[in-house]
């Protein structure tokens, strides 16, 4: 990567963890890396479209690390108890309009200052509509970018051209889709999601916790599909380590900016594993040395399920058997390891080979 990349970056959703996105845009501005587009789903298309419309660095930390509750949910207390069942959502939509009128204002998507794509689904057709593409940036950013937010249950649909539209995470949480029409050399996505994170007593948390947990997963399960067979342009994947903070939690924001800019320079810094002209897939690719706790293992065949065909095996007293244990993976390969129902598979770095002539 240098400043003569073009690149397109490309912001996911994940509620409150999204303000990492702050720190990433931080992270790769103060070394010159300007994206040609930023594609953001939900709270990526909020950030990336604060930033498009001029907000500086510094601005959007202030705002990320000073938001409470009440700047963005704010519950509808009087739908819910006049409508009851038929109340459009479960927070009202004045709280979040008000915010995006403070980042953004009127403009539109012509006005902005670095080419928007932001990610959104027809609520009646199910259609994925991607408002910033030519014929479809004659909209306010502002209601593009609700719509997108617009989290099923949560926040109501937003009307746009006559049509209601949510949140684009519904079927495609990090749209790295999109960008194979925009003329990158490379995708920088950034994901905030979580659901390979343990989680405790959810459950106890009531229904939107519930709720939000199950779309999470079904996101990232898509997500997995969709990047599995990734070919070009080539994805560099960076993932901040956020999965422990609640997607409405507002107590840890600073944290997770911090984060987001940690990861980025992390990821700046390490120039080798970046893909090089040609490539293809996702990034960065890592050797990894895959084992089975025969211990552990009650032989369910759940990872023969789970697991490219062919990786896994049951031996004679119907243990598992992993069949190629070095490998190399990227970021997104390994899922079948969570659907262990007893955790005997796991992963590690392979050790790294010394260096001829090195000392013993």
């Amino acid at each position: 990567m240098n400043n003569q990349t073009q690149f397109t970056l490309v912001l996911g959703g994940g509620g409150m963890k999204g303000v990492a996105h702050v720190g990433v845009l931080q992270a790769l501005t103060e070394r010159g890396l300007v994206p040609s587009q930023i594609v953001g789903s939900s709270v990526g298309a909020l950030v990336g479209a604060a930033w498009s419309a001029g907000k500086s660095i510094a601005e959007l930390r202030e705002i990320a690390i000073g938001l409470v509750r009440k700047d963005i949910f704010a519950v509808a207390h009087a739908d819910m108890a006049f409508k009851r069942m038929r109340s459009p959502a479960l927070f009202r939509r004045e709280p979040l309009d008000t915010l995006l009128h403070r980042l953004v204002g009127d403009i539109t998507f012509q006005d902005l200052r670095n080419p928007l794509i932001v990610n959104t689904v027809d609520l009646n057709s199910g259609m994925q509509v991607f408002w910033g593409l030519a014929g479809l940036d004659e909209v306010p950013v502002k209601d593009a970018v609700f719509a997108s937010c617009a989290l099923p249950g949560y926040l109501p649909p937003r009307e746009i051209r006559g049509r209601f539209y949510m949140d684009g995470a519904t079927v495609d949480n990090l749209p790295v889709g999109t960008a194979r029409i925009l003329g990158s050399d490379v995708i920088i996505a950034v994901d905030v999601s979580a659901s390979n994170a343990l989680r405790a007593d959810t459950q106890d948390e009531g229904f939107a916790s519930v709720f939000a947990r199950a779309a999470e997963i079904a996101m990232q399960s898509i997500l997995e599909l969709r990047l599995r067979e990734w070919t070009t342009p080539p994805i560099y994947y960076i993932h901040p380590r956020v999965e422990h903070i609640s997607a409405f939690d507002f107590d840890h924001l600073r944290e997770v900016v911090e984060e987001g800019y940690r990861a980025t320079v992390a990821a700046l810094d390490r120039p080798e594993e970046w893909p090089a002209p040609g490539d293809t897939g996702v990034h960065p690719l890592r050797p990894v040395t895959v084992r089975v706790q025969r211990e552990r293992c009650i032989g369910c065949g759940a990872c023969l399920v789970q697991a490219p065909p062919g990786m896994f095996v049951l031996d004679a007293q119907g243990k598992a058997v992993v069949t190629r244990p070095d490998q190399e993976w990227s970021p997104i390969d390994g899922e079948f390891i969570r659907h262990c129902p007893t955790y005997a598979i796991s992963a590690r770095p392979a050790a790294t080979p010394k260096a001829a002539g090195a000392a013993s």
